[in-house]
């Protein structure tokens, strides 16, 4: 099973930042979100308790394209794979596919969860605890709804969806929750 680690839970006051994740499955080693912190060492600090280098990730998701999720991703080396909606990226090569299903691992995989805007993915990760879901899908814990959400439509049905598969909610400015019968959909 996956083991997932949360870098930094991300927040929306006072500034903007992103909940940056790590999941680590056999030989693959995954940041989710390295975006927006007030300084990088809020990253690199925790990377470094859980004794991984910047040079061991091998893979970067990114749940959408908003640089409050992405500003960070030259922390890790130039061979890293960065994944997103619809291809990967490595060095040169833009590899197209869709999100939907893709695995970086047997217990890590992406599916497509638009409505924060159209091309947002959710990473699911097995661990021994359950399913967790990494994902914008809810902002932060207790989120009705989301006031900048592309299609409000798509982001219900998304959390719909994402809740009847997860355990454990990991959004994209905040800590992790459980999902239960309080989560809004």
């Amino acid at each position: 099973m996956a083991q997932l680690d949360v870098l930094h839970a991300g927040s929306v006051s006072p500034g903007v930042t992103s909940t940056v994740s790590l999941l680590r499955s056999g030989d693959v080693i995954v940041i989710v979100d390295p975006g927006m912190v007030a300084a990088r060492a809020d990253i690199l600090d925790p990377l470094a308790a859980l004794g991984v280098t910047p040079a061991e990730v091998t893979d970067i998701v990114i749940s959408h394209h908003h640089p409050d999720h992405t500003v960070n991703i030259a922390l890790f080396p130039e061979s890293v794979r960065v994944h997103d909606n619809w291809a990967t990226y490595q060095r040169d090569q833009w590899t197209a596919r869709p999100a939907e299903g893709f695995e970086l691992a047997g217990d890590i995989r992406l599916i497509e969860t638009p409505g924060h805007t159209p091309q947002d993915i959710t990473t699911l990760v097995d661990t021994t605890t359950g399913t967790a879901a990494l994902t914008h899908l809810w902002g932060y814990e207790g989120a009705e709804t989301d006031r900048l959400a592309a299609s409000l439509e798509q982001l219900h049905a998304g959390r719909e969806r994402v809740a009847d598969l997860a355990t454990l909610i990991v959004p994209g400015h905040g800590p992790a929750f459980p999902v239960d019968e309080s989560t809004p959909r």
